[in-house]
């Protein structure tokens, strides 16, 4: 609104009393809008931290149980039993981050190709996790009398391995 002088003269550059107000005030609106935007983003940012530390958690339980049960009850090898832990845990590492975690960008939605993006990029990790298990079996072995306690030791180092690995690459 343009005061009755300015609008005789023609002028659009000066407001009336009082308008200055609601002329800067959707400027001080969006910078608010705007911080409270980004403090909503990194909130989000700070859910998706945790529930993908979550799903790592219940990943890593995941594959010691398949690990474990897989050595102790039905008697496989050490290097079959991780692969199979393994797939077990992408597995379902995959189905859980897809639907939870990255929701949004996934649209809760599975899909072949990007379980087969998933599982390619979890190789290296897979790869270390595999061979810190058997070194340190083979050194925790010597070291403590007890086998099992020994193999869950073994077992444990591997997941902090490929724990390392794969933070590394990401």
């Amino acid at each position: 609104m343009l005061s009755r002088r300015a609008a005789a003269r023609g002028s659009a550059r000066a407001p009336v009393r009082g308008m200055r107000f609601c002329m800067e005030a959707p400027g001080k609106f969006q910078r608010l809008a705007g911080r409270l935007a980004a403090a909503w983003q990194e909130r989000g940012i700070g859910l998706k931290a945790v529930s993908f530390g979550l799903v790592g958690v219940l990943n890593s339980a995941i594959d010691f149980g398949v690990f474990w049960t897989a050595v102790q009850h039905f008697g496989m090898r050490l290097v079959p039993a991780n692969v199979l832990a393994w797939l077990v845990a992408v597995s379902v590492s995959y189905v859980m981050n897809s639907v939870t975690t990255f929701a949004a960008e996934s649209g809760r939605r599975l899909r072949w190709r990007s379980y087969a993006a998933f599982v390619a990029a979890g190789i290296v990790g897979v790869t270390a996790n595999t061979a810190t298990l058997l070194i340190a079996d083979y050194v925790l072995a010597g070291w403590l009398a007890d086998d099992k306690l020994a193999l869950a030791s073994a077992k444990g180092c591997a997941i902090l391995a490929s724990f390392v690995v794969n933070f590394a690459m990401s």
